[in-house]
């Protein structure tokens, strides 16, 4: 087991309602500078962010945030629509994590704030903007790492190929049932496993490492880990970056790389915006 990628000094928790949050926050707030909240992507952890936190440390207030059901928070019991809402159970999707950020930035007085996401922490970036603004107080910037396509919802499927549109109630109904999302999250979480997935994500390999499939592997060791697995497949019905886009006036900046799986460099994905980004301090 390896250590941890963070000094003891940076790392904290807080509660949100009856759920434990982990974060980490470094480097001194300015006025002249939006505080930076990092966000990360699915199966992935605040510790994902380790060889960028430093460096964004040196010019402002940086954080780090486990998404509820992820990395060090707490892991509850996954609700889906049309099962009733059990004590201690809650519908993971864009819009509670998005309402966690957002109370996390009140309960934290960052403000004005950059939004970082990196695949599905993207959209959920983008949610918590229009949130935000809906407030009366816009983020600064919302930046776009590699932001989740979400091709599986069901907005999507007519872009599907017949098959996998024909398959799709079935596919549905068996996601849902906990005996096979159990045993498939324990299959993908493995070390061996962990490592194919982030040499398909990051095809340069670089910074792919044992300790970073070790900080993957940890959380994902949790009892409660499968549940935030079955909440976050069964979203067949959520929000969509391009949607959450056509809405927002707050100034967004999407990066990706000619690498990244489903990247379409020279031809944008149907939906998103083609005119350049606004940036801002």
């Amino acid at each position: 087991m390896t250590t941890g990628p963070y000094p003891t000094g940076w790392c904290r928790s807080s509660k949100w309602g009856d759920h434990q949050i982990s974060f980490i926050v470094t480097g001194e707030a300015r006025q002249d500078r939006a505080s930076v909240v990092l966000i990360h992507g699915f199966g992935a952890c605040k510790e994902h962010w380790r060889h960028n936190t430093a460096a964004l440390a040196r010019g402002r207030q940086t954080f780090a945030i486990d998404l509820l059901g992820f990395g060090s928070s707490s892991k509850p019991s996954s609700c889906l629509d049309g099962e009733a809402l059990v004590p201690g159970s809650i519908r993971y999707g864009m819009d509670l994590w998005a309402e966690q950020v957002v109370d996390f930035l009140n309960d934290q007085g960052v403000a004005p704030v950059q939004l970082v996401g990196n695949s599905i922490g993207g959209v959920v970036a983008l949610t918590c903007a229009r949130r935000l603004e809906q407030l009366g107080r816009p983020a600064r910037q919302v930046v776009l790492i590699d932001c989740a396509q979400r091709a599986l919802d069901d907005k999507r499927l007519a872009s599907q190929p017949l098959l996998a549109r024909w398959v799709r109630p079935l596919l549905k109904s068996v996601v849902r049932q906990r005996w096979i999302t159990g045993p498939l999250f324990r299959t993908l979480a493995s070390p061996g496993m962990i490592r194919k997935v982030l040499e398909v994500a990051y095809p340069s390999g670089k910074n792919i490492d044992d300790q970073l499939v070790d900080l993957l592997l940890q959380p994902a060791r949790d009892p409660q880990a499968p549940e935030a697995f079955r909440g976050f497949i069964n979203l067949f019905n959520d929000r969509l970056a391009p949607d959450l886009l056509a809405d927002l006036s707050t100034p967004v900046r999407l990066i990706w790389g000619r690498r990244t799986p489903g990247s379409r460099w020279r031809k944008p994905a149907a939906g998103w915006p083609t005119r350049p980004s606004r940036t801002s301090r």
